[in-house]
């Protein structure tokens, strides 16, 4: 069956079917003329010097560069679309800075400083006088100023006044994001199909984040008051930033609307009329802030669950080989805390989720009693079509999986080992590839801020990562364990569990949504309710049995009524006053509870530190399975009304200043310090920075420019042909490969694995990869070699449990990756550590944190042999066709395209495809040259 790319909101736009060439008529192309309308430019008044005071504060002696795809403009209006769709016309940078981002892959190895900005964009602040596109005050305000480059459109947002910088900051994202930030709003509320149409992947994405944070109204309400109530002056200051950026966001509202300039999707939505203007834009409030944030959360710094599979697999482990045996298997398979395992932070031992010496409180279900917990009701229309069901399934696996989002990669590097002896970085977010991007670029001047770089689209108030005037900072995430699931005991009926006791009743969430046909999505009409039950221990996510009795087991999130919190570390990063060196960026991060990793650098030194809270766990609860509703195996401290507990202090956090090098790709913090996805091993992608950086610190003199090649030849290999290749070829070499197929596949991987295992095209936009057969072949043979390899040993029954934990492979052209296709992001959840270890073992290797069992030929390197050596023949035996089926981008057996980056439409403008490379969406090269 062919792949199918995820299609989301207005992936399905089109033109109605029931007008011949409609985008071609006279009358349309009359209709586009009558339609633009851009807005007239303002008077450049004021802005040499608000620009020359920003280039006066900046450190970066013009060394601070960045780049964000496909363009700063995020925003179209209905006839920039119609072209879009009928000719492929950009809007003015909407796509200007896809092509030096896609230009890296083949242009780096000859990269130097002075070409860095060939490929990225100048992060300086301020704009030159000669590069000013326009200077507009918005709605007439006297005590703010937006400049717009020339080369990319990126607002440089200059306020005398407090107020007048948050009210830009809100005006200038709305111009650039508008459609998108309405979109996430609505995801974060659980009312996207209302709002956008019932595409069965609109249905899926907000069932897996609406299920994620089941709020009320009142609850985002709250969420706010209590961010204001418990952080004294800086909270007012919060308060009062988000209320004049809605304000911002509002006075572009209604001014697009009154000037007809308004995203074209409102019209394709139904949301307004196209000749009459009639229809709505509803203004944001500041609620929709927090859905936003929960959308974010959810997406990039919320680390943990999985408990209940945790569990399925460790009895299953147990059933197969005994409750000892079969615990050790387990235990071997989760890596809790692997020595080989590439690490963040090399030095020191910071303990967190490890394995109790006494395990308590543990409730495992009875065998066959789990039942995932029901989150539609009541489907309606096309709502009960097999494709929204199947989103549904998906969304539900996506949630309540361990193997969350983590993406994003930082390298940094010490003065000591530098070339100027001034620190240098290259980091940034991974956050996928979506037109519009979920980012935008902004400079921020104002009283108490000073930053530029990217922010989350409506949460855009701050800088959320970049650089100030002498600093920059990143960050990549975490996934620490800050989710618990916890057995609550039924009582009365299924929805009333014992709470301390007293048999309590469940709160009952709904939201209703209700959808009909538009021009940018023709699903037919449809509804459902979504339906969450909430107990103080968190929502319901499944049901079952322990020891016989009924329970339901629920998901307590340490950020659950809790996402509009980090608001204050972000204000303080933006604060040239609070930020002034290493310890101070620490303290900021501090009043960060997503779960991430920060980096930092600045002229003279670099740090690092892991947010989130951590909460404190009862002496004996393994965070690794579900646990008693009941106060013995609480966290410490909570208090379920406000759901707050005890956290590990900052001491306890991993944590450092100025080590010689830092690298992350999601990779194993520090040593003792345990995430929740699987597969922290010997083998990770973390391996291709650390690898790479390592030997650069080694030669020393490092360079920005050289620092960027890392990162980009780190992007281009293959994971699995790099580091876990070596030893399939040693084993399969390990007696003469007689069989022709074999030992021609054999020969193109040696051939490959010499050349540097890449992916990467023969030229330049040639659209054919180097070593495509090579390629080809590995991409076939990997899930054979691992089922092959392990499935004997383990059963059926183990072995599909543990592939619920963890995918076998997330090359760039799988669609069963967490990340799906097209996406970029690869090799980040995977079982090349898993063949490592057991082909090393299988050699007779020095294994360090070995699988219990070997299971390659069941321990017997030529029965191992054999294995691979059939799997590799079929393998090699699968066409192009076999191995890239196709899909709504792709032919079927194009390969480059199959890899291939596409942006993921979130609006009504297409980008085309680039070739793939795994790096961050939003990158910084940072290089300070003085300190204040």
């Amino acid at each position: 069956m062919p792949r199918r790319a995820p299609r989301t909101v207005l992936d399905r736009l089109r033109t109605p079917s029931g007008i011949p060439g409609f985008l071609k008529t006279a009358s349309v192309c009359a209709l586009i003329a009558g339609l633009l309308s851009p807005l007239a430019p303002a008077a450049a008044s004021e802005t040499a010097t608000a620009q020359a005071t920003a280039a006066a504060n900046d450190h970066c002696g013009n060394q601070c560069s960045d780049i964000l795809p496909p363009g700063q403009n995020g925003n179209a209006t209905l006839a920039q679309i119609l072209l879009n769709q009928a000719f492929g016309t950009q809007p003015e940078h909407a796509e200007d800075q896809l092509g030096p981002y896609a230009d890296l892959a083949k242009g780096y190895p000859a990269l130097t400083n002075d070409k860095i900005n060939t490929f990225f964009h100048d992060a300086s602040f301020g704009v030159p006088a000669d590069q000013v596109a326009s200077t507009v005050k918005p709605a007439g305000r006297g005590d703010v100023t937006i400049v717009r480059d020339k080369k990319t459109g990126v607002p440089h947002i200059t306020g005398t006044t407090r107020y007048g910088t948050e009210f830009g900051a809100g005006y200038a994202a709305a111009q650039d994001r508008l459609w998108l930030m309405d979109v996430f709003r609505h995801v974060g509320r659980g009312q996207l199909t209302s709002f956008a149409g019932g595409a069965p992947s609109n249905q899926g994405l907000e069932q897996q984040f609406w299920r994620h944070a089941p709020y009320t109204e009142a609850d985002l309400q709250a969420q706010i008051d209590n961010a204001v109530a418990t952080n004294g002056e800086r909270g007012q200051q919060a308060l009062a930033d988000a209320k004049a950026y809605l304000d911002g966001i509002n006075s572009y509202i209604d001014a697009s609307d009154s000037g007809r300039s308004f995203p074209g999707e409102y019209v394709l939505t139904g949301h307004k009329d196209s000749v009459t203007n009639a229809g709505t834009i509803e203004h944001f409030k500041i609620t929709d802030l927090v859905a936003l944030a929960s959308v974010i959360g959810a997406l990039f710094g919320s680390g943990g669950g999985g408990e209940v599979n945790n569990a399925l697999s460790l009895l299953a482990a147990q059933e197969k080989y005994g409750v000892t045996e079969g615990t050790k298997v387990w235990e071997s398979f989760r890596m809790r805390n692997d020595p080989e395992a590439v690490l963040t932070q090399r030095e020191g031992s910071f303990p967190y989720g490890t394995k109790p010496a006494d395990p308590q409180g543990a409730a495992l279900p009875d065998a066959g009693s789990v039942k995932p917990e029901p989150l539609v009701y009541d489907r309606t229309g096309s709502a009960t079509a097999a494709g929204a069901t199947g989103a549904s399934g998906a969304a539900a696996k996506a949630a309540t999986s361990s193997a969350k989002r983590g993406m994003s990669n930082a390298l940094v590097v010490s003065g000591k080992h530098t070339a100027s002896g001034h620190p240098v970085a290259v980091f940034g977010p991974q956050t996928g590839y979506f037109a519009p991007q979920l980012l935008l670029l902004q400079e921020i001047q104002g009283p108490g801020i000073s930053a530029r770089g990217a922010s989350f689209a409506g949460l855009s108030m701050y800088v959320e990562l970049g650089r100030g005037q002498d600093y920059a900072w990143s960050a990549t995430t975490s996934g620490q364990d800050i989710i618990d699931s916890y057995a609550v005991e039924l009582c009365q009926d299924d929805y009333h569990y014992l709470y301390r006791g007293t048999c309590t009743p469940m709160e009952k969430i709904e939201r209703k949504n209700a959808w009909k046909p538009t021009v940018a999505d023709g699903t037919a009409a449809g509804s459902y309710t979504m339906r969450v039950w909430r107990t103080k221990y968190g929502p319901v996510e499944y049901r079952a049995t322990v020891g016989g009795k009924r329970v339901a087991y629920t998901t307590l999130r340490s950020s659950f009524m809790h996402e509009a919190d980090s608001i204050i570390g972000f204000q303080m990063l933006n604060d040239p006053d609070y930020v002034k060196g290493p310890d101070s960026f620490q303290k900021a991060v501090q009043h960060i509870n997503y779960t991430f990793n920060w980096f930092y650098a600045d002229s003279e030194h670099t740090a690092y530190y892991n947010s989130g809270d951590n909460p404190v766990r009862a002496t004996g609860v393994d965070a690794e399975f579900p646990a008693w509703a009941r106060p013995a195996y609480e966290w410490r401290g909570w208090n379920p009304a406000t759901n707050t507990a005890d956290y590990t202090p900052p001491s306890a956090h991993p944590h450092s200043t100025d080590q010689d090098y830092y690298v992350s790709w999601n990779n194993k913090q520090a040593r003792d310090y345990t995430t929740a996805p699987w597969g922290n091993g010997s083998v990770h992608r973390g391996n291709l920075l650390e690898d790479r950086v390592k030997k650069l610190v080694q030669q020393g003199g490092v360079t920005r420019a050289a620092l960027v090649k890392a990162m980009a030849d780190a992007g281009l290999a293959d994971l699995r042909a790099e580091d876990v290749l070596p030893e399939l070829l040693k084993v399969v070499n390990s007696s003469p490969v007689t069989d022709p197929a074999a030992a021609a596949a054999v020969t193109k991987l040696q051939t490959w694995v010499a050349n540097g295992a890449k992916r990467t095209e023969t030229a330049a936009g040639s659209k054919k990869y180097a070593d495509a057969d090579a390629i080809r072949v590995l991409d076939a043979w990997w899930p054979l070699l691992v089922k092959a390899e392990f499935e004997p040993g383990l059963g059926s029954g183990l072995y599909d449990a543990m592939t619920a934990n963890l995918p076998v492979d997330e090359s760039p052209s799988a669609a069963h990756g967490p990340t799906g296709s097209h996406a970029g992001s690869s090799f980040q959840y995977g079982w090349w550590s898993y063949v490592d270890k057991d082909l090393r073992a299988v050699l007779g290797e020095q294994v360090k944190g070995p699988l219990a069992r070997k299971y390659c030929g069941d321990g017997s390197l030529g029965a191992c042999r054999d294995t691979l050596v059939s799997t590799l023949k079929e393998a090699a035996g699968r066409t192009a066709a076999q191995v890239y089926p196709g899909d709504d981008v792709c032919a079927a057996g194009d390969q480059w395209c199959a890899d291939s980056i596409n942006h993921r439409t979130l609006g009504g403008i297409k980008h085309g495809k680039i070739s793939w490379q795994n790096r961050p969406t939003y990158q910084q090269v940072v290089e300070f040259t003085s300190h204040r």
